[in-house]
This record gives structure tokens, C-alpha cells and sequence, in this order.
């Protein structure tokens, strides 16, 4: 019964003129991201952090999730027309879905690539609403040492399951860490890392990390890159798929959900490693296995159905443990602290307007992106024909007046800027950015949990493994670590990035 009434509650929020026009807004430009390549929704969510501060934390955080499951969806389009995926989790799309458009059948394949999103988010949603008061219940119950614990299990994991090395990934949390760190010591009132510029006093904001490493690193990455694309055709025909389309679909859209939001919830793991998952799955699966790469209607169902459920099971950990799974779950937890709401279980306790009203969304969310994109297609495809060089000077300029705007301050935009050259650097050293945002974010929580722990067991360790709860989490970063060392299983984790 209280289920029903926190979901009356959520559509009640997100049904209001005002809300449903940020989840419409978030949904169209998710899409917009989605179909061209290059940009993404880290960039996307990273310059319109600053707009977030002026929104309703409702607004906001509808619309920022509107932006990150839209563009899972409108990755898909480009990777089954043009052979070339808007957003990484696609690229497994490309495989069947482009074979399928070059022999006439663009059609079906976007059709069962749209029904599978929408079957996977629905359910994604359905898993977020009832495994969300549970989860948070129980983590009302973590002290500080299990907090802490919780923690560290999420960034070795992020690591683990990042591209490249575990070294490199643990190397990139901890270096995200102590640049979260930088900034005055709540407990002695010294300053840290702050190489003696005052600018540094409260530490670098996040809104000015999160620009920098993903927008403008992204335009110094895409300028060296040519970006000459062969349309199909604008017009696409036939969107109803067949009987036999749909016979062999609705099985791998099935498995494709359950894989997606199984893997959904554990960080670091991503859509990509999901939709790569399910697709290998599907080839093993089948009767005709020399089918898959020749047009495949599985190879499209399955890897859409897991990508789409994985981004809505990402919302999982980070609404209810305030742990975010992935570099684009730690921007929207940046937004809601930005918002002044402290990330975590309390989330749902004294602000159920807001989590409610996001889940909610996400149902309504789903179906407007049907709705919209299917007629839009020849849309999208023509807004392929933009020349990147007109889209990065936009980004870099509304970047600049974002980041200025949080403080009236231009050496944020110089900070940004220092943090655009730094993830530039880790790409070419191949390293992902992702754990380094993860221990920016977690970084100092990590410290301050750590320093409680401390105090409350009188400076013994112990207290981390006499704890069942933290014993466990421990446990499990062990594990994954440990996985690590087996050359087998990192050259699957490798390739799987590789590929999906």
C-alpha cells in the first residue's frame, strides 16, 4: 500500500506542467546527444550542470536523467543507419543493425531497437521502485565503518571493470581522491593541496572538474579526429516489424533486460560491458549462430533492451546508497548536491517528492521517447550532416559562461581548462576518467567515514572487519581485485569494452 501511495506521490510530481515539460526538454536533448557521435551525455550533463542551480531539484534531476537514458536510446539510431554509434553502449548495435539497414530493413531494426528500450526502462523502472525502500532501509541502518567500507568496495570495482589495468584504475580513484581532498581540512582548519592559491580555499568545484574533464577534453580529443559520415537515406520506411521480427525478438529482449539490470546496479560495469554481454549471450544461444554480423534481428533486440536497462538500474545504487555507478551517475549526484541535498538514503526519507517524482519520470520518460523518435527519424539522420566544426565552438563557449556563472570567478574557467589538459593526458596515457570522478566525489566522504570509524573504535582498525556489513563489502573489493589477477578474465573484460 505504501508503494502505491509514494507512486501516486512521484506522478503527481512529475505529471506537473512544469516538471513534465524538463523530462520532455531532457528526453529531446538526450536523443539530440544520443544521434551524434562524440558527444555524449557526460559532456551534455557536464555543461548544463551550472544551468541546475537556477531549477527546482525536481526539475533538475528529471531533466539530467531525461538527457542519460534518452541518449542510451538515441544511440541506437545512428548505429543501425549510419554504422556509427552515438554513445559507446551502441556500438554492439552497429554489428546486425547496420546490415539490417543495408538490406532494406532500417526500418524493423529501429522499431525493435525502440520496443526493447522501452520494455527494459519500464522494468528498470519497476526494479528502482521496489528495490529502492528496502535497500534504503538498510543503509539507514550502516555506520561509519560500513559507509566507508561501501566505499572503497565502489571504487575498486569501478576500476576493476574500467579499460585497462587494475593499477591504472586504482591509480586514477586515488589521484580523483586527493584532488577532491584539495581545500581547507574541516577538522584543523589547515589548508591541503592548495599550493598557496587562494582560489583553492574550498577546494575544486565540481561543476568546474566534471567541464573540464569531459567537455573540454572531449573537443581537443575530437579535433584530431574526421568525422566524415555516409548517410543511408533519410527516409526510412516499413517501421512495423513482422510477425516472425517479433518471434524472434521477445526473447532476447527479455534476457537483454535481465542481464542489463543485473549489471546495471554494479558499479563500473556500464551499458557497454551490459549490451556486450547480452550479445554474446544471444550468439550462444542460437540455433544459427553464423547469422549474427549478417543481420541479425537478436544482435539488435538483446544489446538495445540490456543497454537501456542497465541505465535505469544505474539509478539504484546512486539514489539509494549515494554511491554512483559510473562517471555519468557521479554528475547527476554532483547536481543533487549542488541542489544542497546530501547524497544517500536520506534521499527518500526527506525528500520523497524528489525521488518519487524521478522514478515516475522515467516511466512517462520511456514513452515519450517513443513516441518521438520514431517519427522523427529523418530528423536525426539530417542533423548528422552538421559539421562538427560548428558543434565544438558552441560547447566550449556555453561551458565558459556556465562554469563563470557558479562564482562570478575566472579562474574556474582556468581550473576547468588545467582539468581539460589532465584528462587529455590520462586518454593518451589510456587511462579512464571515470574512476578519477568517482574519487573526486567519494574522496572526502571516504575521509570523513574513515575518520568517524576511527574515533568511534578508538584508532583501531579492527572495527572494519568485526562489522558484518563492512566485512562483507571489503570482502567483495577483495574479490574483484583479485579477479584482476587472471589474465583470462581481464582480456574478456577488455575486450568486451573494446568491442561493446
Amino acid at each position: 500500500m505504501d508503494l502505491l501511495q509514494h507512486l501516486a506521490l512521484g506522478f503527481s510530481v512529475a505529471l506537473s506542467p512544469g516538471n513534465l515539460l524538463y523530462c520532455f526538454i531532457g528526453v529531446l536533448l538526450g536523443t539530440f546527444i544520443g544521434v551524434l557521435p562524440g558527444v555524449g551525455p557526460l559532456v551534455t550533463i557536464a555543461v548544463l550542470l551550472p544551468l541546475t542551480y537556477g531549477l527546482p531539484p525536481e526539475g533538475a534531476m528529471i531533466m539530467l536523467a531525461g538527457i542519460y537514458y534518452g541518449a542510451a536510446y538515441g544511440g541506437s539510431t545512428t548505429a543501425i543507419l549510419v554504422n556509427l554509434p552515438g554513445e559507446s553502449s551502441a556500438a554492439v548495435t552497429c554489428i546486425d543493425g547496420y546490415q539490417m539497414a543495408r538490406q532494406g530493413r532500417a526500418g524493423p531494426a529501429l522499431a525493435i531497437a525502440a520496443i526493447g528500450s522501452v520494455i527494459a526502462g519500464c522494468f528498470g523502472t519497476v526494479l528502482i521502485a521496489l528495490c529502492g525502500p528496502p535497500l534504503a532501509s538498510v543503509a539507514l541502518q550502516f555506520g561509519a565503518a560500513e559507509y566507508c567500507s561501501l566505499m572503497l568496495m565502489a571504487l575498486v570495482s569501478a576500476s576493476a571493470l574500467v579499460r585497462g589495468s587494475l593499477v591504472k584504475g586504482m591509480g586514477m580513484a586515488m589521484c580523483g581522491a586527493i584532488f577532491g581532498l584539495a581545500g581547507t581540512d574541516i577538522n584543523s582548519g589547515i589548508d591541503r593541496f592548495t599550493f598557496g592559491l587562494p582560489g583553492l580555499a574550498e577546494g575544486f568545484d565540481f561543476v568546474v572538474v566534471a567541464a573540464g574533464l569531459f567537455a573540454f577534453c572531449e573537443i581537443m580529443v575530437n579535433l584530431g579526429i574526421s568525422h566524415n559520415r555516409g548517410v543511408i537515406s533519410s527516409k526510412v520506411t516499413g517501421l512495423m516489424p513482422t510477425r516472425d521480427d517479433m518471434k524472434a525478438s521477445w526473447r532476447p529482449i527479455l534476457r537483454g533486460t535481465a542481464v542489463g539490470s543485473i549489471l546495471g546496479v554494479l558499479p563500473g560495469a556500464g551499458q557497454t560491458i551490459a549490451s556486450f554481454a547480452s550479445y554474446a549471450m544471444e550468439r550462444k544461444l542460437s540455433r544459427t549462430p553464423e547469422r549474427f554480423g549478417r543481420g541479425a534481428i537478436e544482435g539488435v533486440a538483446g544489446p538495445e533492451s540490456a543497454n537501456n536497462a542497465a541505465a535505469q538500474t544505474h539509478f539504484i545504487p546512486t539514489l539509494t546508497l549515494g554511491i554512483p555507478g559510473s562517471a555519468t551517475m557521479a554528475l547527476l549526484l554532483g547536481a543533487l548536491m549542488i541542489q544542497g541535498i546530501t547524497p544517500g538514503p536520506q534521499v527518500m526519507t526527506q525528500h520523497p517528492a524528489l525521488f518519487w517524482g524521478l522514478v515516475a519520470s522515467m516511466w512517462i520518460g520511456n514513452v515519450l521517447l517513443v513516441i518521438l523518435n520514431l517519427p522523427l527519424v529523418g530528423l536525426w539522420v539530417a542533423l548528422l550532416k552538421v559539421p562538427y566544426r560548428w558543434l565544438y565552438p558552441v560547447i566550449l563557449v556555453f561551458s565558459c559562461i556556465g562554469i563563470y556563472t557558479v562564482n562570478m570567478s575566472a579562474t574556474d574557467v582556468a581550473f576547468a581548462a588545467f582539468f581539460g589538459v589532465l584528462g587529455y593526458i590520462f586518454l593518451k596515457l589510456d587511462c579512464e576518467p571515470a574512476p578519477f570522478i568517482l574519487g573526486f566525489l567519494l574522496g572526502p566522504m571516504l575521509e570523513e567515514n574513515f575518520r568517524r570509524a576511527m574515533l568511534q573504535s578508538r584508532g583501531s582498525l579492527a572495527v572494519f572487519v568485526t562489522h558484518p556489513l563492512s566485512a562483507t563489502f571489503l570482502a567483495i573489493a577483495v574479490i574483484f581485485a583479485g579477479l584482476m589477477i587472471f589474465p583470462k578474465i581481464v582480456k574478456r573484460k577488455n575486450q568486451a569494452i573494446t568491442e561493446g
